[in-house]
């Protein structure tokens, strides 16, 4: 078995293409409309389906808003800095609601930042390691 992909309910789907493709540098992979069932799903991800874990957003074309209930927690990205991506980010406009800093209670550097359906997603520094040969 091999994770495939988490799916997320977004609002509009041009807004958020526009939010992970743009400042988060996730590509589109596939996108395709299913006009009997008044949806549209679109894969995004940093490389190919067949090799990475990617995001599927879901816009359904007759819900405007959803609730996140309280069992879902976020979706996480490595970058190398977090400092560093966060003021990045900042920079195109991306929400930070949790500035860079330590684990409570101790453990990587990480940072939140939110999309614009809502979701959180965590920043969590993790330094290149050099390749041993």
């Amino acid at each position: 078995m091999r994770f495939l992909h988490t799916m997320i309910r977004v609002n509009n789907l041009e807004e958020s293409l526009k939010f992970y493709c743009g400042p988060l540098a996730m590509k589109l992979l596939r996108q395709r409309d299913y006009p009997d069932g008044r949806f549209t799903l679109a894969f995004v991800g940093y490389g190919s389906e067949d090799e990475n874990t990617v995001i599927e957003l879901t816009h359904n074309w007759d819900t405007r808003s959803y609730d996140h209930g309280n069992a879902f927690g976020h979706l996480a990205l490595g970058v190398e800095d977090v400092v560093q991506a966060c003021a990045e980010l900042k920079r195109q406009g991306v929400k930070v609601v949790r500035e860079p800093g330590p684990m409570k209670f101790g453990g990587a550097k990480i940072a939140f930042i939110e999309d614009p359906n809502g979701y959180k997603i965590e920043l969590v520094e993790r330094k290149s390691r050099p390749a041993t040969g």
